[in-house]
């Protein structure tokens, strides 16, 4: 497969038929709107009147990429000193998207008018070169890369408050990181000691293993995880696990599409059925919004809207923060 393609596995077998699970129905309804507008430096901007007391940025910061996949991408001169290459532009905006149908969600709904959720390019991370032979330094865990993404954001006096930083990391071979993750105390808004949440994307393992469409729903899908606590989760889902927000939804006999919070984990866990590795974290089937099961299904198709249980989670959660 090459990479960028948007072609996805295709060759599970039959597997036991999973139940479906109803979609949400309840929520709750509070007055107001809800806005979304994305700064200068960012690609698009989608706007409503609001009153500007509640504001949430979501920071999509590229990492370095190496000479030879931005070739790839690229031509000339242009690639070799763009800090975007086309994966990480595709990224960025899948998640001003995600968030664009977290805005209409809202407004119908009415709810929160005074929010601010803004997308934005965020200053280009650069690690500097490790001295050390330990084995996080020539192949870093989730846990060690965050820490040093943490120290750039310092570095860079980024940290600002109710601020969701997305590192775009190229890393197709570092089993460590897998398609990326958060982890606490800074993996949610408003959590942690001033505010800020960060996450990591490896955009390199989903070009080299996947490709585009699961760059683009694991894009959204690590930077969704900083707007879902565990409690608001399991009131909207009935279970802690946020992936059980997903969809998995039959679109004809042998072909199953899968939403950003479900992506990596609707398949059956095996190498090769759906994305090509299953994902580590919690999930269950038979708990997701919906999942239409996996018997007889040998196409996988990646969808990046959002299902109503996500945009459900999302709001209770910054309900929570700023209407506390």
């Amino acid at each position: 497969m090459a990479p960028g393609s948007d072609e996805s596995p295709s060759n599970a077998r039959s597997w036991r038929h999973v139940s479906r699970r109803e979609a949400l129905r309840d929520t709750v309804a509070a007055v107001g709107g809800a806005a979304l507008v994305s700064p200068a430096g960012a690609s698009k901007t989608t706007a409503v009147d609001h009153g500007g007391d509640a504001v949430v940025r979501v920071r999509v910061h590229p990492g370095a990429v190496p000479l030879q996949a931005r070739l790839w991408y690229g031509s000339g001169l242009d690639a070799v000193r763009r800090d975007w290459p086309a994966p990480f532009r595709d990224a960025l905006a899948a998640v001003e998207a995600a968030f664009e149908q977290v805005v209409a969600y809202a407004r119908e709904q009415s709810r929160l008018e005074s929010l601010e959720i803004a997308v934005e390019r965020g200053r280009p991370i650069r690690f500097p070169p490790s001295t050390s032979l330990s084995p996080d330094a020539v192949l870093p865990s989730l846990e060690g890369l965050l820490e040093r993404f943490r120290e750039r954001l310092r570095a860079h006096d980024a940290l600002a408050g109710d601020t969701s930083h997305v590192l775009l990391h190229w890393s197709p071979l570092n089993y460590r990181v897998g398609y990326g993750g958060t982890l606490s105390p800074r993996s949610l808004i408003g959590a942690g000691d001033d505010g800020d949440a960060q996450t990591v994307v490896n955009v390199g393992a989903t070009e080299r293993w996947d490709s585009r469409a699961v760059t683009r729903n694991m894009a959204i899908h690590e930077t969704i995880h900083t707007f879902l606590s565990e409690s608001v989760v399991e009131e909207v889902g009935g279970t802690r696990c946020e992936h059980d927000l997903g969809t998995a939804i039959r679109t004809d006999t042998n072909t199953l599409e899968i939403s950003p919070i479900a992506t990596a984990y609707a398949s059956p866990d095996r190498i090769g059925a759906g994305t090509r590795f299953q994902g580590t974290g919690c999930y269950d089937h038979d708990l997701f919004s919906r999942h239409d099961g996996t018997d007889d299904v040998d196409t996988w198709t990646y969808t990046t809207t959002l299902s109503d249980a996500t945009c459900e989670a999302i709001m209770r959660h910054l309900e929570r923060r700023f209407e506390a």
